[in-house]
């Protein structure tokens, strides 16, 4: 199964950073067992939701030539619930370059100004095309962006 984690990309800055929001639905999948009765988006999924948004960073960055792989968490604090209903904002910004094909980011995830993550995670950056078709992603990238106005 894949989950689909952004929503909608509300702004960009190329090599830098990116903005995007993931609406948690009661419909979705994870929360018929987390928890029963008691639904919340599990933050292992908040952490995924970040780094598909740090994917869409390096996609655009790179002309849809490279796409991020998470391949390890530094720190990750999570300070409350995301429930049915939510609208989780979502942010990512580049820090350093860990090494030739490593890079770190720092993200956060706020519902109503509330901080639910914040994390920081590293991982590579590899050939789009390995994994997704460049134009399709290219399509998607439109659809996330509303024709964001730059």
């Amino acid at each position: 199964m894949r989950y689909l984690l952004v929503d909608h990309i509300t702004g960009y800055e190329p090599g830098k950073s990116i903005r995007g929001i993931k609406n948690v639905a009661m419909s979705e999948d994870f929360l018929e067992f987390h928890f029963p009765k008691n639904p919340i988006m599990p933050g292992v999924m908040l952490l995924e939701a970040l780094t598909q948004l740090t994917g869409w960073l390096e996609a655009v960055s790179s002309g849809f030539q490279d796409w991020f792989l998470v391949s390890r968490v530094l720190k990750s604090n999570f300070y409350g619930f995301a429930f049915p209903g939510d609208q989780v904002e979502l942010e990512v910004e580049t820090l350093e370059q860990a090494g030739h094909d490593t890079k770190t980011y720092r993200g956060s995830g706020l519902v109503k100004g509330r901080k639910k993550i914040i994390a920081e995670f590293e991982g590579r950056v590899i050939p789009l095309e390995d994994i997704e078709d460049a134009e399709e992603q290219k399509k998607f990238f439109r659809v996330l962006t509303r024709e964001l106005k730059r």
